[in-house]
């Protein structure tokens, strides 16, 4: 099957070149594309001299985009299977084998990598947790979806959501709202536990005054996309 890590990177100069060597050199069999979102450092610079395979954008359009972008990408090309692998350094691609793994059985439409599952590795901070634990109850009430890493963006869709989202993928801070839209429209989403690394180097998009606007704008977005479905069917 045809598979493609989507690597969306926003000011990852200090990390990416260590993510997608490593995916080249031990995953050879999977292709990938950087999706470089306007960086304002020397990513862009690092996938050239590198010769990696990178789209750009003019304008920064955000995570979502950057995503959606990866997976209009994986459909023009004809992929049967996407996966979003963050450009931070903190998803390990020895597990991509493993979230990939029931979607080849045919298993699940999308799979989840979550920290969660056997509380292994790095676990984000105690306020991160109660918000993700928050979203996660939100999510199951509204769609059933029992996920509980909600907030990972280390995951694998099969040939179906990858039309799916590269037709509407949500923006701003998009996982939690991805996994609702996908579930209402009856994707068999599972998650398979995953150890995840600190971010080593950079600085992380999310502190605190944007962790209430995330709270307060996701939880609106999960309600919307409820009723919105709703009143679709």
């Amino acid at each position: 099957m045809k598979i493609l890590i989507i690597i969306p990177a926003y000011n990852e100069a200090e990390n990416i070149e260590r993510v997608v060597t490593n995916i080249i050199q031990n995953f050879p069999e999977y292709d990938y594309i950087i999706v470089n979102d306007c960086s304002d450092d020397s990513t862009k610079q690092i996938c050239e001299k590198n010769h990696f395979h990178y789209i750009s954008f003019p304008i920064n359009l955000g995570i979502g985009g950057g995503v959606q972008a990866g997976y209009k990408y994986a459909l023009e090309n004809g992929y049967e299977i996407a996966v979003q692998h963050d450009g931070d350094g903190q998803h390990d691609p020895n597990y991509i084998p493993e979230v990939i793994k029931p979607l080849l059985h045919g298993e699940a439409d999308i799979v989840i990598g979550s920290r969660f599952l056997k509380k292994e590795g790095f676990q984000s901070s105690s306020v991160r947790r109660f918000g993700i634990h928050f979203l996660s109850t939100l999510i199951y009430l509204c769609s059933g979806a029992k996920v509980k890493d909600v907030t990972s963006g280390f995951r694998a869709v099969n040939e179906t959501y990858i039309k799916f989202y590269a037709k509407e993928y949500p923006q701003d801070y998009p996982e939690p709202e991805a996994i609702i839209a996908a579930k209402l429209e009856g994707a068999r989403i599972i998650e398979i536990p995953v150890v995840m690394r600190e971010r080593e180097n950079g600085v992380s998009s999310i502190n605190l005054k944007r962790s209430i606007y995330y709270m307060i704008k996701v939880s609106l977005a999960i309600l919307i996309c409820r009723i919105t479905h709703r009143r679709k069917k």
